[in-house]
């Protein structure tokens, strides 16, 4: 047990990355029941669609669950009025700042734990009244910032109270003790979850996950004002192209990407949000037995750092 265990009730310090499309309620449902905190991707739902799978979880697990809402959404403060109206417990927030949120969900006793990428968002959002920050580095899948995990995670742990969870590159105990050591207190894992038996994406997106190196991602986006970490494709490297040759064709031909990806595992259309750690992966398992092997794997690490001596 120590901070992040306490405050949201879990059994382990290990979260489940907010991923549209991907955050579906059955891999929720198997983290939460494995020990560590599913958290329901929100991304492009709307109320009805929130409310249903926040439904469908509990109908699948009486543990904590959080949701994800991302503040790009042009639904953001319907899926906000969403989550008090259901009593969600935990609430994480992506691609944004979410201060102006914070008070009325903890006045609904809401916990709040934005993710950010700079140490000067989580001093802010500390001050909002955040519960604990997620500090993601630019090692993650998805949207990402310019400052790697290690220095990010270090930087975050110094100048804030709350409890800090890393994430960006860690998919086994090795990472989480590195984190631990970083200063963090827990870790949250997209790509991982996405490479187990009960994600529901495509099995193409798994198949690519499993044969990828940690060289195998891209950064798409990036002279587009947005950018992502994703699995090296032919429409990956389409998009960097048109970035540059016709950025509203790049902008145009992103839209509905990531759907086609996680759904369809469509090679031509899709983008496929993974972090470098998908080089780290080269097995499909259930949730309960990622987790088991990262908490043992944990402690045999630190155990073994205990033994150091110079």
């Amino acid at each position: 047990m120590n901070r992040v265990c306490e405050l949201f009730g879990i059994k382990y310090p290990i979260l489940m990355g907010g991923m549209s499309w991907a955050g579906t309620p059955k891999l929720a449902a198997a983290v939460s029941e494995a020990g560590g905190l599913g958290i329901i991707g929100a991304g492009p739902m709307r109320r009805d669609e929130l409310r249903k799978a926040i439904e469908d979880v509990r109908k699948l697990t009486d543990k904590p669950f959080g949701v994800n809402i991302i503040l790009v959404s042009p639904y953001a403060d319907e899926l906000i009025e969403t989550v008090i109206e259901c009593k969600v417990p935990i609430v994480t927030f992506g691609a944004g700042n979410p201060t102006k949120y914070v008070k009325e969900l903890k006045r609904n006793g809401i916990k709040v734990v934005p993710v950010v990428a700079s140490d000067s968002l989580a001093r802010m959002v500390e001050r909002s009244g955040a519960d604990a920050i997620i500090a993601e580095g630019m090692e993650s899948g998805g949207h990402i910032g310019e400052v790697t995990t290690v220095v990010l995670v270090n930087a975050v742990a110094k100048k804030v109270k709350v409890p800090v969870i890393a994430a960006g590159g860690i998919v086994d105990g090795r990472g989480m003790a590195a984190a631990f050591a970083l200063g963090a207190e827990g870790i949250q894992m997209g790509t991982r979850f996405i490479a187990s038996k009960e994600a529901d994406t495509h099995e193409e997106f798994k198949k690519l996950i499993l044969r990828s190196g940690i060289r195998d991602t891209v950064i798409t986006g990036a002279k587009l004002g947005h950018s992502a970490r994703v699995i090296k494709t032919i429409f990956a490297k389409k998009v960097k192209e048109l970035e540059v040759t016709s950025p509203d064709e790049a902008e145009k031909i992103l839209v509905g990407s990531l759907r086609k990806a996680v759904l369809d595992g469509n090679l031509e259309e899709g983008s496929f949000m993974a972090g470098q750690s998908a080089g780290l992966i080269d097995d499909l398992k259930s949730v309960e037995e990622i987790i088991k092997e990262i908490i043992e794997e944990f402690y045999r690490t630190t155990k073994k750092l205990e033994e150091v001596k110079f």
